[in-house]
């Protein structure tokens, strides 16, 4: 059977699944590739999001399969929405015939902020959490017009 060699910059790695090169993990990987992609790398939990915005209100969707509603917290501060979440599991096994304890944590903690425009009511705001989506409706002022986009001529 011939081995396959791949040459990916500068330094050659072999095709071969079963043989592991830490080249290719160390120095192929991009590190300055810092997308929502890169975090669950990283070890960090940051749900993607939606947004949608009409001339009524704004929708937020996020991402967060597996938590329950109690999980997040929705916070508007200063035309800033605020979504966070933390979530702490703790697991113990014990087994006196074996003599042995195990225990494992898992902390999960996110925060995302979204900028807000002056055109919102604070008072019309909802926030439901269904089949592992988290969808914050937020309302805008009634009466208010959008601004329209205006040319400036240069001179």
């Amino acid at each position: 059977m011939k081995t396959l060699v791949k040459k990916d910059g500068l330094f050659p790695s072999l095709e071969n699944k079963s043989i592991h090169n830490f080249f290719d993990d160390f120095i192929t990987k991009d590190l300055f590739d810092w997308t929502d992609r890169n975090f669950a790398a990283l070890g960090s939990n940051l749900p993607s999001v939606n947004l949608k915005e009409t001339d009524t209100k704004i929708e937020v969707e996020l991402a967060a399969p597996g938590m329950k509603r109690e999980d997040f917290k929705v916070e508007i501060d200063n035309d800033i929405l605020m979504i966070s979440s933390e979530k702490e599991d703790k697991k113990e096994e014990v087994n006196k015939k074996e003599n042995y304890i195990r225990r494992e944590f898992n902390y999960q903690t996110f925060s995302r902020t979204f900028s807000l425009p002056e055109t919102i009511d604070e008072n019309k705001i909802e926030a439901t959490y269904k089949d592992g989506i988290l969808h914050v409706v937020v309302g805008k002022k009634e009466g208010i017009q959008k601004r329209t986009l205006k040319s400036i001529p240069i001179k």
